[in-house]
């Protein structure tokens, strides 16, 4: 049966060095069952190193959690990717380390903090996370989808790290799943700014670095329930699955 799931699917950890300190997976799925979530994204900044226990959290908490990544392309364009298989998220993620130069310096980018599911700290990444890979844009939605995932260009309406602030248009043949806009635009001004221009699914997510932020942007997803096929259907208007605006 088809129900109304409220989606914020782009949500970063305290693994990514440009968000809080506070932004553990636990106190995360908290706050977004305080905003009425029924679905979340983890998505940091190339790296899924906090996907696994956030998935062990939502369970144990009754949220659907879907393990993500942002990638930086070689153009510095932000990419989110989602997928079901925890296997193939991590392939996606090898690949990214393989392609991703620089260490990071946590007293000008922050801390990466890899917790477990008691937030407990097991580790600090110290792979320079928020620089770019040197994978080109097309070679990573390619690989998403020969895994099974989903690619989404992030915060299409920013001027950086979004595919139109960085190249000014969408290539030909580049094939996205969707176009995320950032909290400053509705679904609705979205649709009236970038609908006739793209003809891609829109959707809108928190980008969500603090505590606060979590659920702040969300899409509503008619669905059967909560994995990346039925998202995938709901995107694109497949056996009355949609996007409700």
């Amino acid at each position: 049966m088809l129900r109304r799931f409220v989606a914020d699917l782009h949500i970063h950890t305290c693994l990514s060095p440009c968000c809080e300190s506070r932004m553990s997976p636990r106190r995360i799925v908290g706050q977004a069952k305080l905003r009425g979530l029924d679905i979340i994204g983890i998505c940091d900044h190339n790296s899924v190193e906090n996907v696994a226990c956030a998935k062990k959290v939502g369970e144990k908490e009754g949220l659907a959690v879907i393990g993500g990544i942002e990638v930086t392309s070689q153009e510095e364009v932000h990419i989110l990717a989602f997928f079901d298989e925890d296997k193939d998220l991590f392939e996606l993620a090898n690949l990214v380390y393989e392609n991703l130069p620089g260490i990071n310096d946590e007293r000008v980018f922050g801390e990466q903090i890899v917790v477990n599911e008691d937030d407990e700290v097991l580790s600090f990444n110290k792979r320079l996370l928020i620089g770019a890979t040197v994978l080109p844009l097309h070679q990573i939605v390619e690989k998403i989808h020969s895994l099974s995932g989903l690619a989404i260009a992030s915060h299409i309406d920013r001027e950086s790290f979004s595919i139109i602030g960085q190249l000014g248009f969408i290539p030909d043949g580049l094939v996205l799943d969707g176009l995320e806009v950032s909290p400053r635009l509705s679904l609705k001004e979205a649709q009236l700014e970038f609908g006739q221009a793209f003809d891609f699914p829109l959707v809108t997510f928190s980008d969500a670095h603090t505590l606060e932020d979590v659920g702040k942007s969300f899409t509503c997803l008619l669905i059967e329930e909560a994995n990346i096929k039925e998202i995938r259907k709901a995107l694109f208007g497949e056996d009355g699955r949609e996007v409700v605006i």
